[in-house]
């Protein structure tokens, strides 16, 4: 999303650069067809967490309130990272599989579409 300044010769000092969090970094992680979570959970990561640390962990953290997680065949999930399709490796690094600085990760869960089928 682009944002455009009052007046055109702004220059404002960005405070979500990586330098600013302490050896971690930000990444969103979203479920898609799941609108009970209405954006991306944000958290700061060490980059070199393994992909399954932050499924066994993270996930649960942001998402296990949801009455569909429970359901979730983990095998069949489709995973995006950065609008595209990525298919993670659980003992790969964050870093290694190419999550970075404010990366989004998507995921979808075939045949769970929210509470009653909703969305959300």
């Amino acid at each position: 999303m682009s944002v455009a300044a009052i007046t055109p010769d702004y220059m404002g000092e960005r405070r979500d650069r990586v330098e600013n969090f302490h050896g971690n970094q930000l990444v969103f992680i979203g479920w898609d067809h799941h609108l009970m979570f209405c954006s991306p959970v944000a958290l700061a990561l060490p980059p070199e967490t393994s992909f399954g640390k932050f499924l066994d962990e993270c996930i649960p953290g942001a998402f296990s309130l949801h009455p569909d997680f429970g359901e979730i065949e983990w095998d069949q999930v489709q995973w995006h990272l950065n609008g595209e399709h990525f298919e993670p490796d659980a003992d790969k690094t964050l870093a290694e599989l190419g999550v970075d600085h404010k990366s989004i990760i998507r995921f979808a869960t075939p045949g769970l579409n929210g509470i009653q089928g909703s969305g959300t």
